[in-house]
């Protein structure tokens, strides 16, 4: 049989500079946009839910097996 070797490649480590990129800001706040769209999401379904949570169940109660 013929024998393998293996080789192991050396890793190289690498140091990279941070660059402060002035759009930063500005993902920011369209994270903070993208929030407050979740949030007033999250505000219609509880009103939803509030409004028609008995039905809301009904409609999430097994049946027969199911």
């Amino acid at each position: 049989m013929a024998e393998r070797e293996l080789k192991k490649k050396a890793s190289s480590q690498r140091t990279e500079d941070v660059v402060v990129d002035p759009a930063v800001p500005a993902d920011t706040e369209k994270s903070e946009k993208l929030k407050a769209e979740l949030d007033d999401l999250l505000d219609e379904i509880d009103e939803v839910l509030e409004e028609n949570a008995e039905e809301f169940v009904r409609n999430y109660v097994q049946k027969g097996g199911q």
